[in-house]
């Protein structure tokens, strides 16, 4: 694994400011941390704006400092604000992308253009939450933004985010919303906001409500997923954009599309990385991603030609074959690149579905047979989680696990290597036994050995199978011919190895079951795999390289107080029936000796179910946040339980803040919320 280097001389000193206010139009303050040449008031500078709510006095200090540090070093004046509501800023969040985040987003790029050490110039970056508003707010076309770097984010809030993937409700809807339920039940820092802490901390506690509540009532693709997604009308987005993510990421498909719609320049970067900045990517390689964010600025924001509109439209990490393991510190390949996307070096090859369980190719004739499935729950305890944030040991494991519980399609051995880049498609022909539906696809590359390595995968909830805003149900035994989309991948298929199509009418706890177990018909020599097969480039593949990784100095050391423990288990209680995943994500106790406070987090999961009752699945988080600064000590535990039945969703959670030992605040909720087709 490569750990960026730390740099601690640059080009121009640079001066931090730990906090500052930017009031808003209806008095609001939003709370900012500064960084800047030491001469911007005489020799102006561009503007770098990250914005989001994971607290910069404290949860993402360190990744801060590294980053935009460098940035200031090198003539930039970076701006890290947390959104109203979060951190130390005034006010109540109460939701994602909300118009009145990105209307102050707004505020604050005005704002910053008018300083007398900005140059007028402003540009966005941001991954994940501030990936997302990036694109968001050059959607709405300040005058003062010239550019933007979205990491890990995504054009279409319903079809391609934590919430849904192809119609069906993901298990990150629930670990997602559970996450910040934890954030938002903590307080500003007393240092920064003084003797109003307490009634701050309040106001969240009462005013940031159950997200989870508001997602659940929101099943399907309407105003409320379309609002900040800008695949709505790529055209509102005027100023270029660097897109980037990672094959590990759940946000990989949206670099594709941003490719193919925006109409500004643009470039995509693809890694082997999971939800992470690439500098500090793993799995690795890392790469020197600040430094090429800095040929972007100096682009887009000095006016330089810093050759980076000269490279290929997209740059990717094909990826080699590996064995299957939850974790890789390394994934080996290459870099690759396509002058513009989609390409005209990808093209579609197909394999017909053919009984009793082969992959043929599509110009031999293959006679129509059915076979037919219905999958236990168990399919999907060792698919990894929707996205990566670790990598470890959160990846899929061997898939021969899950393939017991699916119909298999397999090649025979490859004559030639095969390299895949875009999206794998399933064309099926297929009924089912219930009117609500889904099937999981997952292909997988099968080695001399028979491991299974999950190279990609796609869901679709079949009564989404015209699209997800007006959803219909299925005629139980009618055949339809449906096509699932896989996530975009680039993979190379050894010459020996086989290529493996499994379908599942489960994916749980991926993905919520469907009400009732389903049966599945699917039709052989009807039912097609098609490929996004390219041709190697390997002279113009060659020239494409990055510097290793580089960061700036940290402002505080951090010491570990107490161990840290991560693990994902299952559990099978043959006794009960019971299966259980359980998810350890405890981050233990920190010290940042600067600000001289502790801060701890731990997050528990467990998602089960018993035998093949569908209406056992269970979700269950529990967070506990913290921090103590001699005589002030807070924290809280969320605690969230999803369980269906086939008519509803039934939502419950709780809320409890302490100050010390004593709990000043307690809130129940129970919520019953109809299934709409889900």
């Amino acid at each position: 694994m490569t750990h960026p280097k730390t740099r601690t001389e640059f080009p121009r000193p640079v001066r931090v400011r730990e906090h500052l206010w930017i009031t808003m139009p209806d008095g609001v303050r939003l709370a900012g941390r500064l960084w800047r040449p030491e001469d911007a008031l005489d020799d102006p500078v561009p503007a770098i704006l990250e914005y989001i709510p994971y607290r910069k006095r404290d949860s993402t200090r360190d990744r801060d400092d590294r980053m935009h540090h460098y940035f200031a070093g090198h003539g930039y004046a970076c701006l890290r604000v947390d959104l109203r509501g979060s951190g130390d800023s005034e006010g109540v969040l109460k939701d994602e992308y909300l118009q009145r985040e990105l209307d102050d987003g707004v505020e604050v790029i005005r704002w910053l253009a008018k300083q007398p050490w900005c140059s007028g110039q402003v540009g966005m970056i941001g991954i994940s939450w501030g990936g997302f508003n990036g694109l968001q707010i050059a959607a709405m076309r300040p005058a003062a933004l010239k550019a933007v770097v979205s990491v890990c984010s995504t054009d279409d809030r319903y079809a391609d985010d934590v919430h849904h993937m192809g119609g069906c409700l993901l298990g990150d809807n629930l670990s997602w919303a559970s996450t910040m339920f934890a954030y938002n039940s903590l307080p500003p820092d007393p240092e920064l906001v003084g003797g109003r802490w307490r009634e701050l901390w309040f106001e969240r506690l009462e005013g940031s409500g159950l997200w989870l509540e508001q997602w659940l009532r929101h099943q399907r693709r309407d105003d409320y997923w379309k609002h900040g997604s800008i695949c709505e009308d790529w055209s509102e987005v005027q100023c270029p954009v660097m897109a980037v993510s990672g094959w590990a990421d759940g946000y990989s498909n949206a670099v594709f599309r941003l490719l193919a719609h925006l109409q500004v320049p643009r470039l995509g970067l693809v890694g082997p990385w999971s939800h992470k900045y690439p500098h500090q990517g793993v799995p690795g390689p890392a790469i020197g991603f600040l430094q090429e964010c800095l040929r972007w600025w100096d682009h887009w924001l000095k006016d330089r030609d810093t050759g980076i509109m000269n490279e290929p439209m997209l740059r990717a990490w094909m990826q080699d074959s590996v064995p299957p393991t939850t974790h890789y510190d390394e994934r080996p390949g290459r870099w690759v690149g396509e002058p513009c996307w989609p390409s005209a070096h990808v093209q579609q090859q197909a394999l017909t579905l053919a009984w009793p369980g082969v992959l043929e190719p599509a110009n031999r004739p293959v006679p129509q047979r059915e076979m037919t499935l219905r999958s236990p729950l168990s399919v999907g305890l060792f698919a990894g989680k929707w996205c990566s944030y670790a990598a470890t040991p959160d990846l899929p494991h061997d898939q021969r696990e899950e393939d017991g519980g699916a119909l298999v399609f397999t090649s025979a051995p490859l004559e030639e290597p095969l390299e895949i880049l875009g999206a794998a498609m399933l064309d099926l022909q297929l009924s089912v036994d219930r009117p609500v539906a889904m099937v999981a696809v997952r292909l997988s590359d099968v080695a001399l050995d028979d491991k299974a390595t999950r190279v990609t995968y796609g869901l679709l909830n079949l009564t989404h199978r015209e699209g997800s805003e007006t959803p219909q149900r299925l005629e139980p035994g009618r055949i339809y011919r449906v096509r699932v989309k896989c996530n975009d991948v680039a993979q190379v298929f050894p010459a020996g190895h086989r290529i493996r199509v499994s379908i599942s009418t489960s994916y749980w706890p991926l993905a919520w079951p469907s009400p009732e177990p389903v049966r599945l018909r699917i039709i052989t020599g009807e039912s097609r795999l098609l490929l996004p097969v390219r041709t190697p480039r390997d002279a113009e593949d060659g020239r494409i390289g990055f510097e290793p990784p580089e960061v700036g100095p940290a402002s505080t050391p951090i010491r570990q107080l107490t161990p840290q423990a991560h693990n994902w288990r299952v559990i099978r209680d043959l006794a009960e029936d019971r299966s259980t995943l359980e998810v350890v994500n405890d981050n233990g106790t920190v010290l940042l000796r600067k600000i001289d406070l502790e801060m701890r987090r731990k997050a528990l999961e467990w998602y089960s179910y018993r035998g093949d009752d569908f209406n056992s699945t269970r979700g269950e988080t529990l967070w506990e946040r913290g921090f103590r600064r001699g005589d002030w000590e807070v924290h809280t535990i969320t605690r969230t339980v999803l369980r269906s039945t086939p008519e509803h969703f039934l939502l419950h959670a709780e809320l409890d803040a302490f100050e010390g030992e004593r709990r000043v605040y307690s809130r129940n909720w129970d919520v019953t919320i109809p299934r709409d087709l889900v």
